[in-house]
């Protein structure tokens, strides 16, 4: 029987990296996540290298009377890695979950004037470090006989136009890691999942100078004409954790107000512009009538 009470997280133990924010009161992916986990009851094992961040979205959960402890780690660091996994386990007693969101824009150029020593680096923090944290985690989910992983890749790895080589080319990785983490572990009742999202307004796009007509135009862009925000990311996240999402695995979502669908406003077509789609000739031309 299924429990009247859905997607609940009781009793299960979720780590979370990336789970800071630049910004003191402001909800990035990574914070987000951590809040909605803890708010359906996980107990929630906060990863990020900037202390200071973590213990902000610490704060916030301890408000609502969650349960969550910071953990210092560099995810590209292996056995940074290995001590953030047996912390939470020591903390916790188990651990079930396993969100990485750790990412990075990273190196820009093409092929041709990127720096090499950036790209290598920003390829080990955002696609190495996920296989780092999974290297780990998977063994104390093999314990129990279940888990579910989510790795936090971009719209940018399913769409071309980025001006960057590396970010999209990281996100890209990010998907199909998931694609085939999925096939692998998917017998030993883990489930690895993957969520993309859109242009939503975090602390790290605050950062890099947006400003309004800029914002505004990414509004454009998806279908929905609204700005999207950590709470949507994070709650997307949550979904996947869940019983609910038990019999999902490999699952590439994209959360981006539809931008991945298609685009918006396309105009009303005249009748004789719809007939010569249709047909390839004209309206009123010979064999048209």
């Amino acid at each position: 029987m299924h429990s009247q009470r859905a997607f609940q997280l009781d009793g299960e133990v979720a780590l979370v990296t990336g789970a800071g924010s630049r910004l003191p009161g402001e909800i990035g992916n990574g914070r987000a996540t951590a809040i909605v986990l803890a708010r359906q009851g996980a107990k929630v094992a906060l990863i990020d290298y900037n202390i200071e961040w973590a213990q902000e979205t610490k704060r916030m959960i301890d408000e609502e009377g969650g349960v969550s402890e910071i953990i210092h780690a560099d995810v590209t660091d292996e056995e940074s890695c290995r001590n953030a996994v047996a912390k939470t386990v020591e903390l916790f007693g188990t651990l079930n979950i396993l969100v990485n969101i750790v990412g990075v824009g990273g190196a820009m150029g093409d092929a041709t004037t990127l720096d090499l020593a950036s790209w290598e680096r920003d390829f080990r923090i955002n696609v190495t470090s996920m296989v780092l944290m999974a290297r780990h985690a998977i063994p104390e989910m093999r314990k129990t006989g279940r888990g579910a992983i989510v790795n936090l890749s971009s719209v940018s790895g399913l769409l071309g136009g980025n001006p960057s080589l590396l970010y999209p080319t990281t996100k890209g990785a990010i998907i199909q890691m998931t694609r085939a983490m999925a096939a692998q572990h998917g017998k030993e009742g883990i489930t690895v999942n993957c969520v993309a999202p859109g242009m939503v307004f975090t602390p790290m796009v605050m950062g890099r100078g947006m400003t309004d007509k800029l914002r505004q135009a990414r509004i454009n862009q998806n279908l929905l004409k609204k700005e999207g925000t950590g709470w949507d990311v994070g709650h997307a996240i949550l979904f996947l954790c869940t019983k609910e999402a038990r019999w999902i695995t490999g699952l590439i979502m994209p959360v981006d107000g539809g931008t991945t669908a298609g685009k918006a406003d396309r105009p009303a077509l005249k009748a004789d512009v719809l007939a010569q789609d249709m047909t390839g000739i004209p309206n009123g031309s010979d064999g048209v009538h």
